[in-house]
């Protein structure tokens, strides 16, 4: 009886050895795969068994192989992946973003601009050179093309994005789904409760799959007590009670550009908002970062559009204008000036209309009142082209798309001066520069068909180059609209800003990424696989195996001694 007892005894122990030597193998194997968590024989001593007044062991039990894991690390790992990964793809657009502006190099704004200013200065010094005005104005088209093409760059980095939060999307909604497909398996599998064996090979995959789905999104999960996961992301379940809802794209347009957006397919809550996981660092980088930029060039663009506009309306070429219709056209004729929608909106003011007979050199100027002071009947488009119209050997009509148009009797010309309502500039009459921001910025095409209409003086003849003076130094002027800073101290605070917030946000992704790899260490330390510890093992299982083993000899040798008697 006692030698079947150590007999029983040490068949246990060879199994239980050999459970060990396997688990040790498995973990040596997987000492290399990303991912893999370490585990470990749970041994517990087997129940006693009594013989008389005698109680004798029975030796020892294998209760189960489990993962060795720290759950509430899990949980800090996937906060510090959210963290990071929404920093480091800000920080990568933010990057993205200084090499599209290219500051410093050959061909940034800041160059266009100078160059643009220093064609001017050429004009000023002589205003009659046929060859320095049209340097002026190819040197003004340059500036113009190359905001246009930062703008359509720019455009293009913001739908490079929308392309990656498409393709987060699509990752997640898979992830979302292998983890719902492994809780099931992973149930069954542990069906007989928390003290046996776990599925630790379809448990290391959902935890990988946990993680990765931590940087896209930020999430907690909750394991029932079926084995199961409930995964959640803010207030919003990804994965409930068997049930699960993916992420959904809405496409929309943002500043001219196609986009997606972002919500729960269920309960059609918006994702990204947190700050939190790639995905919103990608959507903020987007929207907020390159979008920021976009609404910063606009306004930039828009106020070198105005401002250039308001001194060469008011100025003259070398020779007059038989016929202009606007650039600009306004939807409804009959709305007051200051609300009809223009993309720059004119003040109370008045400009002058200059008629010059063309053959005996005498010139008619005629004040042409805007009355935009909220009493009485305002300036409309219609009461300004009667206005015009009641001028001498001056015809003014408005074009069935809304546009100004001036046309001069035979043997006369006409020029302006002196605008001091800007309605001129809203309204696209004797302009340099068309459209109203960085999408649209162009040169007049009557200014590029003749440079001659290029309005370098106030008046004072072929020598006068007084309106080029006030050209050059358009950009130095402080602009209401601007909180009375330049054009150029905007564009440089515009650019310093990008400059320190690229910085700033490449610092604290380095922060995170620090604070991650610690985190990760530390769960290396506890999960990842030693293999000087599983060697160690490995010898300690083979030792007792063989002791096992060897008592099994022995209990031999004593069942032949007894057969023998």
């Amino acid at each position: 009886m006692g030698l079947n007892a150590a007999l029983a005894t040490a068949s246990r122990s060879l199994e239980v050895f050999s459970a060990g030597i396997q688990v040790a193998g498995q973990n040596i194997s997987n000492a290399d795969t990303p991912g893999y968590i370490r585990e470990k024989l749970k041994l517990e001593t087997a129940l006693p068994s009594k013989q008389g007044q005698l109680v004798f062991g029975t030796g020892v039990s294998a209760t189960g192989i489990v993962q060795q894991i720290d759950l509430f690390l899990e949980t800090r790992i996937h906060s510090a992946n959210s963290d990071f990964r929404a920093s480091e793809a800000r920080k990568t657009i933010y990057q993205q973003l200084e090499t599209a502006i290219g500051e410093l190099g050959t061909n940034d704004l800041s160059t266009s601009l100078n160059n643009f200013l220093a064609a001017i200065n050429d004009v000023v010094n002589q205003p009659e050179s046929g060859a320095h005005r049209e340097l002026a104005i190819r040197q003004g088209t340059a500036l113009a093309d190359n905001i246009g093409t930062l703008r359509s760059r720019i455009d293009q980095l913001r739908q490079d994005q929308t392309v990656k939060v498409q393709t987060l999307s699509e990752e997640a909604n898979s992830l979302i789904d292998t983890i719902a497909a492994l809780n099931p398996r992973i149930s069954t599998l542990e069906a007989s409760g928390l003290v046996k064996s776990e599925a630790a090979a379809l448990r290391t995959q959902r935890y990988n799959a946990l993680n990765r789905l931590s940087e896209i999104v930020p999430v907690r999960f909750i394991e029932r007590k079926d084995r199961s996961v409930d995964v959640f992301s803010g207030t919003d379940f990804l994965i409930l009670a068997g049930t699960k809802q993916h992420l959904e794209t809405v496409a929309s347009t943002d500043r001219n550009v196609p986009i997606v957006d972002v919500q729960l397919s269920e309960t059609k809550s918006v994702i990204g908002t947190s700050g939190k996981g790639e995905l919103a660092g990608v959507l903020d980088g987007r929207d907020t970062v390159l979008g920021g930029f976009v609404d910063d060039l606009d306004k930039y663009t828009g106020h070198v559009i105005s401002e250039f506009n308001k001194i060469h309306a008011s100025g003259e070429g070398l020779k007059g204008f038989t016929s202009l219709t606007a650039d600009t056209r306004v939807t409804d004729p009959t709305a007051v000036l200051n609300a009809a929608g223009l993309s720059f909106t004119p003040v109370h003011g008045s400009f002058q209309l200059k008629v010059t007979n063309s053959r005996s050199g005498l010139t008619q100027t005629t004040s042409i009142p805007v009355d935009l002071d909220g009493i009485g009947s305002d300036t409309t488009l219609t009461s300004l082209q009667t206005a015009i119209d009641s001028v001498g050997n001056i015809s003014a009509s408005i074009t069935a798309d809304g546009r100004l148009k001036i046309s001069a009797d035979a043997d006369y010309e006409f020029r302006f001066a002196d605008d001091t309502s800007g309605a001129l500039a809203s309204l696209g009459i004797n302009t340099f520069f068309t459209g109203s921001n960085s999408a649209d910025i162009g040169v007049n095409a009557v200014v590029t068909g003749d440079p001659d209409f290029f309005a370098s003086s106030q008046g004072g003849g072929p020598s006068d180059g007084s309106n080029a003076v006030a050209l050059a130094r358009f950009s130095d002027n402080a602009v209401t609209g601007l909180n009375n800073t330049s054009l150029d101290e905007f564009y440089n605070n515009t650019i310093s800003t990008v400059a320190n917030s690229s910085a700033s946000e490449s610092a604290v992704a380095d922060g995170f990424k620090a604070f991650r790899e610690s985190l990760s260490n530390q769960r290396k330390q506890f999960s990842g696989v030693s293999l000087d510890e599983e060697a160690v093992k490995l010898l300690e299982f083979q030792r007792s195996y063989q002791a096992a083993a060897r008592l099994i000899s022995t209990i031999d040798e004593l069942f032949g001694t007894l057969l023998n008697i």
